[in-house]
């Protein structure tokens, strides 16, 4: 395939971009929606498209719905000419993908991980299960064209690598982004799980309506992923959304793996969960989570919704005093933000309709009710593949922002090009 010799001044970046945008965002599927909702000539278009189509980007073989006249052309990206390695990396859990330029996950794997033994012993294992799925695809399969990392801490985005994760000890700016893209000879890009889980419902999930929506996870840990006009708010430096670390009141005495004391994470999250569980089980408060931690010696948020669904009382009483911190700081950020949807994700959320009804119970008592006139409060329903989406798109919409694609498009591929990202 022969590529067209671009020379990409301002003007004609930007409309590139733009059409590209349309086109692999399904706003737009033919030619002249393109001049409608991009507000560009129709000569700018249509050499644009011509562009697109001969680098190899996009294709037009699909007849769309006639309007009475000739069919026309449908517009479509062509998903399946680049692959991208992603991986949502939990406090308990890997999961790791293969996704299309489209932001499908072609196949996925999920398995238990401590992430706090270290990032050698994690981005080993992530590596293996990486050359595996690329070792069963078959044919001649495309070039990896970028890799996409959640982790479960602060992130420096600019940087791929994280920064001071209270529960990711041995993580603190370890250049996991470099790491992989020497590996693996692509650019790659590194956020926050949250983040990923949030940009995931946003194009894919429950938001794909929505701009104004907060995602909130509880895990091991609790943090929000923003989305704001429609766009995901990393904030400054990349640390928005990290909840978790908000001072409750309601216990001083509980002191936090970041060093305070009170943290919302350190009372309601799934591993303040399970040790509140296993204190109440040594008292001999709850016979279920007793015998539970007689039979396995330890015992997880998981084990305290399971003896929540057998009619335990004490396990009711933490899941609803979780809900209800949770539901506290929740309300700060309606009044504050004003989303027009919030999606409660995590482990933790796997309690189901008791738990989010303690979740909208306190946000709605404590909000304006302004902002809560239109909220809808619901419980994620994309499983594992959410956060592995999110890191898709995070790649892609690098990779074809306004800011790389000029870099590459002229060799028709971003494949073989780690400099794209700043983790090199």
């Amino acid at each position: 395939m022969s590529t067209p010799d671009l020379t990409v001044t301002d003007d004609h970046l930007d409309s590139l971009v733009s059409v590209l945008d349309l086109i692999r965002s399904g706003q737009a599927r033919t030619r002249s929606g393109l001049q409608r909702i991009s507000g560009h000539g129709r000569a700018v278009v249509t050499q644009r498209v011509a562009q697109l189509i001969e680098c190899g980007l996009i294709a037009d073989e699909r007849l769309g719905p006639s309007t009475g006249g000739r069919a026309p052309r449908e517009l479509y990206l062509r998903s399946n000419t680049g692959h991208v390695l992603v991986a949502a990396l939990g406090a308990t859990n890997i999961g790791v993908g293969l996704a299309d330029l489209s932001g499908n996950v072609i196949s996925h794997h999920e398995e238990p991980n401590d992430v706090a033994a270290g990032p050698e012993r994690t981005l080993n294992r992530v590596e293996e299960l990486f050359d595996k799925m690329l070792a069963a695809r078959d044919g001649r399969p495309p070039a990896i064209w970028g890799i996409g990392v959640g982790v479960p801490g602060p992130v420096e985005f600019s940087a791929a690598r994280p920064v001071s994760p209270p529960i990711m000890p041995g993580w603190d700016r370890y250049p996991v982004g470099q790491r992989l893209s020497a590996r693996y000879h692509a650019a790659s890009w590194v956020d926050n799980d949250v983040n990923l889980m949030a940009l995931g419902e946003l194009r894919a999930g429950l938001a794909r309506e929505e701009t104004d929506v907060v995602y909130i996870k509880v895990g091991t840990g609790i943090g929000a992923g923003l989305i704001s006009g429609g766009r995901l708010h990393r904030g400054a430096q990349g640390a928005a959304g990290d909840v978790g670390h908000v001072a409750t009141g309601d216990d001083e005495s509980v002191i936090c793996r970041c060093g305070n004391a009170g943290c919302l994470e350190a009372i309601a999250g799934g591993a303040a969960i399970a040790r509140d569980a296993a204190a109440a089980a040594a008292a001999g408060r709850s016979v279920f989570l007793a015998g539970r931690l007689a039979e396995r010696g330890t015992l997880t948020a998981l084990d305290v919704i399971e003896a929540a669904d057998h009619g335990d009382g004490i396990a009711v009483e933490l899941l609803n005093r979780s809900g209800n911190l949770v539901g506290r700081m929740l309300a700060t950020l309606v009044n504050f933000y004003n989303p027009s949807l919030v999606i409660i994700g995590g482990r933790v959320a796997s309690a189901g309709d008791m738990y989010l009804a303690t979740i909208r119970q306190s946000v709605y008592r404590r909000s304006l009710p302004l902002a809560t006139r239109d909220l809808r409060i619901v419980r994620s329903s994309n499983g594992e593949t959410i956060g592995l989406r999110g890191a898709a798109f995070v790649v892609l919409d690098e990779i074809f922002s306004r800011a790389h694609l000029g870099r590459w498009i002229n060799s028709g591929s971003p494949a073989g090009m780690p400099e794209l990202s700043g983790a090199n």
